[in-house]
């Protein structure tokens, strides 16, 4: 059986010396345990036996392995589904990776990608989107660059501009014409 204090020991026998701790300086900052721990990404990840139904929100990447049915949101964050993800809601997230499947419509506001053996069946909104061979697609696709939809007002139609008129040799001859008979001017 291990034990700590037997690790520790110099195989000598003659009790281990721990190093001097560091000096500390004045007016310099400590350095924190969970400063390491804030530089890390935070992901959660949904494990496969987990079933959710509802609205899942988040404001962190998550990782899905099990079966959601609902709404999903994580707006400035990835989401993935994962090999064995089986998803059945409406999406909205930065960048979605799909390794399982999924049903529902995907709203993305930087990239879709659907990797290999994943499926989507659904509409996909995203400016980037990426689809591997092997994989499962049915739906549309709009691709809108970041800003275009803000930037163009909804329901504007653009102002119609006059016809130039056509000059009158070049109008078509009134009347039908017959196949094989030549055009009159």
């Amino acid at each position: 059986m291990w034990k700590r204090d037997e690790a520790v020991r110099p195989a000598s026998g003659q009790p281990a010396v721990s190093p001097p701790p560091a000096p500390v300086v004045a007016g310099a900052p400590s350095p924190r345990p969970e400063a390491s721990h804030n530089l890390e990404k935070d992901i959660v990840n949904i494990g496969k036996s987990v079933v959710i139904k509802g609205e899942l929100n988040g404001s962190e990447d998550l990782t899905i392995e099990g079966h959601v049915e609902g709404t999903i949101q994580l707006r400035d964050h990835v989401l993935t589904i994962g090999p064995n993800g089986r998803i059945k809601a409406q999406v909205f997230a930065k960048a979605v990776v799909v390794l399982g499947e999924m049903t529902g419509n995907v709203t993305a506001s930087d990239k879709v990608d659907i990797r290999d053996n994943g499926s989507v069946d659904g509409d996909i909104v995203a400016p980037r989107v990426a689809i591997a061979e092997g994989a499962h697609f049915r739906g549309s696709v709009d691709m809108q660059r970041k800003g275009a939809a803000a930037a163009q007002p909804q329901n504007v139609k653009p102002a119609a501009q006059p016809a130039a008129p056509v000059p009158q040799a070049a109008q078509a001859p009134q009347g039908p014409v017959a196949a094989g008979q030549p055009m009159r001017s």
